[in-house]
């Protein structure tokens, strides 16, 4: 494992004439940083752009893993793969298909290779004010009104967790001679169990984007691209990665990917089974709640328009309450000591993962019920 290779070339003691500047210094550095294992491409550690040997071994555990064809670790996010992904499969002047809330690096990915950017403008929900999943037909009346795009990225799941008919538009996008990317920076954690939606890159994407510091524990910054199919074009993509990510990968980064990855290996069926009996304690919790709702949650049902969604998001609606999305946010984090991912005048969005706590569950479903109670007076 990486970090144990780590832990064991600092433990023999070896004087680091060598970047980074911090030189293993525990005695002027906080002991809570983990300048031990901080070190650059020296021998035995391999290199990120070159792998051969023990990033290249956690590169094929990512493949297998996800069932993909190849993976890439990523060190600057979900971003950087995007950028990638896009960049590697498009010409100057070439015109790409894009859904209105993607992430910004499209439209930056756009501006950085000179190409045309065509948007699908998402419907929003009515009832909870989240936008909808981009459906198959929006995609293929896109693709005949514009037959010169080249290649299609969409997103899901979304950040509330929307999810979309992945295969269905993988077909037709594939039946228009497009290449398929998938934004499924918030999905890294799908495809590791039955209860929650399958992943992008079991579906037929060609790539697929996954941050694994997002819904799996890794440090902030660890992603992974996903080669799924032949018709991408793997050579292009790690000679962008070359160029798009730093020369100077953090071994802190890729050790935190690699441990992710064995955990998941090791114990996920076993998480994942905890994770779901978490989940099913809240939605249980929160069934009496009167004025807040959660999304496909407690008396919640999956509403039309919604493909499938993730129920490791939890979507708490304020529409049509007497209190809007930031102002339970703020009062979630200054009465209750929640702090929430982010928070829209309709909702607020609180994100979870396989570990979170049974007492973090309850705090969360506690609190809804006394805030909800105190709306209806």
């Amino acid at each position: 494992m990486l970090y144990d290779e780590l832990k064991a070339y600092y433990n023999r003691g070896i004087y680091p004439m060598h970047m980074p500047g911090h030189k293993q210094n525990r005695k002027l550095m906080p002991s809570g940083l983990p300048y031990d294992i901080d070190i650059t491409e020296i021998h035995g550690f391999d290199d990120l752009h070159k792998p051969q040997g023990i990033l290249l071994e956690t590169s094929k555990l990512a493949a297998e893993l996800y069932d993909s064809c190849e993976a890439f670790l990523l060190v600057n996010g979900s971003t950087v793969g995007i950028l990638a992904a896009i960049g590697a499969h498009t010409k100057r002047g070439d015109k790409i298909l894009a859904v209105s809330n993607c992430h910004q690096s499209t439209p930056n990915a756009a501006k950085l290779f000179g190409l045309e950017i065509e948007y699908i403008n998402l419907e929003i929900d009515e009832v909870s004010g989240v936008p909808r999943s981009v459906s198959p037909a929006a995609v293929d009346a896109a693709l005949k009104h514009n037959p010169d795009i080249k290649l299609v990225i969409i997103t899901s799941p979304t950040y509330e967790g929307v999810v979309c008919d992945v295969a269905t538009i993988a077909d037709i996008v594939h039946k228009a001679g497009g290449l398929l990317v998938v934004d499924g920076a918030h999905g890294a954690h799908l495809g590791f169990s039955d209860d929650f939606p399958k992943s992008a890159a079991s579906l037929g994407a060609d790539i697929v984007i996954v941050s694994l510091h997002k819904t799996l524990p890794a440090l902030t910054q660890c992603s992974l691209l996903l080669i799924c199919s032949e018709r991408a074009d793997v050579k292009a993509v790690n000679e962008l990665l070359s160029i798009l990510q730093t020369s100077s990968p953090s071994y802190v980064l890729m050790a935190s990917i690699d441990y992710c990855l064995r955990l998941l290996q090791s114990y996920g069926a076993g998480l994942f089974s905890e994770y779901k009996q978490k989940l099913v304690a809240f939605d249980k919790s929160i069934k009496n709640l009167s004025n807040l709702s959660v999304l496909c949650y407690g008396n919640d049902s999956l509403h039309s328009g919604f493909f499938d969604f993730d129920i490791g998001k939890i979507v708490i609606i304020t529409k049509g309450t007497p209190i809007d999305g930031k102002a339970l946010s703020t009062l979630l984090r200054d009465k209750f000591k929640i702090e929430v991912e982010l928070s829209f005048d309709d909702y607020v969005i609180a994100m979870t993962s396989i570990c979170d706590s049974t007492e973090g569950f309850d705090m969360l479903a506690k609190a809804l019920c006394e805030i909800d109670s105190s709306l209806s007076c």
